[in-house]
């Protein structure tokens, strides 16, 4: 259901099957599918006892409910004993992200990198480039840019078009620079790649031609930039450029609409996170640089 209906990603399926395994071992002997509110709740609380974290077993109880709503409908089941369990109570924490300042470092890391190496070690530097670039450029997520076909970069158009969650489709510009990068990338592609990669459909294959980059691979070279450009390494992971590029935006002036077609986000609520992102920073600006407020502090 999850992949014909909803299109659900591998690492959705991936999850859900870990949840629903997880609690099929907490209620042995009893069968996965004649569950009862009570095992779901002593499900819970035996998560709340092992210290994961409210939003962890809110993820949970997610996949459990999904499951046996889907027992209900196809009249596996005449009743559904998570409907009366509560899911536990989430604060909403604020997005990690990075400043431009920051961001500005990365790239002009990055762009050093590719100016001062050669031959192979020139056709990494300007794939990390790219990635940055692009990633920085069109907030796509993270899985969306390591799984983009060679043949989405083959267009003279400046504008990327990705195929986001469930299999929904839309398209992002790209800046100058970024398309630049992309225009710099697609000849030198050769020189990063085996030649067996380079027969690659994705545009950044991974070690194993037929599939493209991890998103842990990409994150290990981020992180490894990070440590060249000065930059907090604890901050830097593939997801916070995206955060970056939508605060930026906002804080710049764009509209929250644009933002959300550019994210792909389905909910204006979820892109609306990003406001409090401005007015947390907003509150800290406030309190670390006007006269009253250190005043109160001193």
């Amino acid at each position: 259901m999850l992949v014909a209906e909803r299109g659900a990603a591998a690492n959705t399926l991936t999850a859900y099957a870990h949840d629903l395994d997880e609690f099929g071992r907490f209620i042995a002997p009893t069968g996965l599918g004649d569950a009862e509110s009570a095992q779901v709740r002593g499900y819970l609380a035996s998560l709340a006892d092992a210290g994961l974290s409210a939003r962890t077993q809110a993820r949970r109880l997610s996949a459990l409910k999904q499951f046996h709503r889907f027992l209900l409908g196809e009249g596996h089941r005449r009743d559904d004993p998570t409907g009366v369990v509560d899911a536990p109570r989430l604060g909403r924490p604020l997005p990690k992200t990075l400043s431009e300042s920051d961001v500005t470092q990365l790239l002009a890391t990055a762009r050093a990198a590719v100016l001062s190496s050669e031959g192979s070690s020139r056709g990494k530097a300007l794939r990390l480039l790219t990635l940055v670039e692009v990633l920085y450029a069109s907030g796509m997520r993270v899985s969306e840019l390591v799984g983009l076909p060679l043949a989405a970069a083959r267009g003279h158009d400046r504008v990327l078009l990705i195929l986001g969650k469930g299999g929904k489709e839309r398209i992002v510009p790209l800046t100058p620079a970024a398309f630049d990068a992309l225009g710099e990338w697609l000849p030198a592609r050769n020189l990063a790649l085996s030649a067996r990669a380079q027969e690659s459909r994705w545009l950044f294959p991974g070690t194993n031609p037929d599939l493209h980059m991890t998103r842990q691979r990409l994150g290990q070279l981020l992180k490894q930039l990070a440590m060249d450009a000065g930059v907090d390494v604890t901050a830097v992971k593939p997801h916070a450029l995206r955060h970056a590029f939508a605060t930026h935006l906002l804080a710049n002036g764009a509209d929250l609409r644009s933002v959300q077609q550019m994210l792909g986000h389905a909910d204006i609520s979820t892109t609306q996170i990003y406001t409090h992102v401005l007015d947390a920073r907003m509150a800290a600006l406030v309190q670390d640089h006007h006269p009253l407020a250190k005043n109160k502090r001193g």
